[in-house]
């Protein structure tokens, strides 16, 4: 297992009543209602957050290596992020698969998917799933 060697930064929540409840950070800037995926309720869904979470850390990542890969992001640069949720065969348990479809346009495929598989070595979130979720890249330019 990977251990941080610096904090950057730590993010704090409180959540009750679970996926029928409501998440609210201790700054205050996030402060949602929570519902089931697919039921009527007004709220967002746990699946939802981590796509949403996911997709603006890997474009973060794409940002990141840029520099280092010497290829510039597009201005117009967008993730589409898609997170299942179904139950793990075999097992009494739930778990997730995610593709992300990277949109770079501008770039050449080449460069595009070497930007991309950098940003995916770099990045957290890519990093935290890494051999546990069922994680595709697709790549659009």
């Amino acid at each position: 297992m990977a251990h941080l060697e610096k904090v950057f930064y730590t993010a704090r929540t409180h959540t009750v009543g679970g996926r029928d409840g409501a998440s609210r950070s201790d700054d205050g800037r996030l402060d949602i209602q929570l519902s089931p995926p697919g039921a009527s309720g007004a709220g967002t869904n746990p699946e939802q957050l981590f796509a949403a979470g996911y997709s603006a850390c890997f474009l973060g990542a794409l940002k990141a290596v840029s520099g280092k890969t010497g290829i510039a992001v597009p201005a117009d640069a967008a993730i589409d992020a898609e997170v299942d949720l179904g139950p793990i065969d075999g097992h009494a348990a739930y778990g997730i698969a995610v593709r992300l479809n990277v949109k770079l346009p501008g770039l050449d495929q080449a460069s595009a998917e070497k930007l991309v598989e950098a940003a995916h070595r770099a990045c957290p979130y890519s990093n935290a799933t890494r051999n546990n979720v069922d994680v595709k890249l697709a790549v659009s330019v």
